[in-house]
């Protein structure tokens, strides 16, 4: 089977998105997530576009549950050609006195040990190739330090050095690493962070268009999509109206 890539994080926002652009344009898709409700009703939106969709269930939190998983790919599915670490959330806008310890912990747990669980996984699966990519989805919080943003910030300031290092390090392999840090997106991240406070959750956005789900996705398949001898390294994405993580032109 040609042209597979695994998505973590599918079930919502930049993951979902960019699952579905990949599979408009003809590629298997592997889909991880917790929900299985919402990676069934993917897989069936990808099969209807004319493709192969593989969902795995599972925490990327979940150490074993990773590895399993991915141990035990069918034949047809270990050749993977692009991972995607989308997984990962924000909890909490709270100062670092006040600030939750385990919201820090899930954090750290989802946005940095789960993207290196799930990138040990699939190595194996892209060294013997010589050939590969994987695409981290970090944030511009892991380029500047925002107020409050203390546990979240440190989480994807992890992201962006994960990125550089395993560029180094998977040179010698041809494997390609690119990270994509997003500015202020509208998806289910604030939802997520202001823990189900939705009018908390849509403020963050007024005043202002910011990023939507299909413009990393667009971005995201831009990338992977680029001649083998060229590789984006880094792009931070910001809609029009924010400057960098703290300053905003709202209407």
């Amino acid at each position: 089977m040609e042209n597979i890539i695994l998505i973590t994080g599918a079930t919502s926002g930049f993951g979902k998105a960019i699952a579905q652009t990949f599979a408009a344009n003809k590629w298997n898709l592997i889909i991880t997530g917790r929900r299985k409700d919402r990676l069934d009703e993917l897989c069936k939106e990808i099969e209807e576009m004319g493709t192969k969709a593989l969902p795995l269930v599972f925490d990327v939190q979940d150490k074993n549950a990773v590895f399993n998983a991915i141990d035990h790919l069918p034949a047809e599915w270990k050749k993977i050609d692009i991972l995607v670490n989308n997984a990962g959330l924000a909890l909490g806008r709270d100062p670092f006195d006040k600030a939750n310890l385990e919201d820090w912990e899930i954090m750290l747990n989802t946005n940095v040990k789960g993207l290196m669980y799930v990138t040990k996984a699939v190595l194996p699966y892209m060294i013997p190739q010589k050939k590969g990519h994987i695409i981290n989805i970090g944030s511009i919080a892991g380029k500047e330090v925002y107020l409050n943003g203390n546990g979240y910030c440190a989480s994807k300031h992890a992201v962006d050095a994960f990125s550089k290092a395993m560029r180094m390090d998977l040179l010698p392999h041809k494997i390609k690493v690119t990270a994509i840090h997003p500015g202020a997106a509208e998806t289910e991240f604030s939802i997520v962070r202001f823990k189900g406070n939705e009018a908390t959750a849509k403020s963050v956005y007024e005043g202002y268009t910011p990023l939507y789900a299909n413009d990393i996705a667009n971005i995201t398949y831009y990338c992977a999509t680029l001649p083998e001898h060229v590789c984006i390294n880094e792009l931070i994405v910001t809609s029009t109206a924010q400057a960098n993580s703290n300053l905003f032109y709202k209407e």
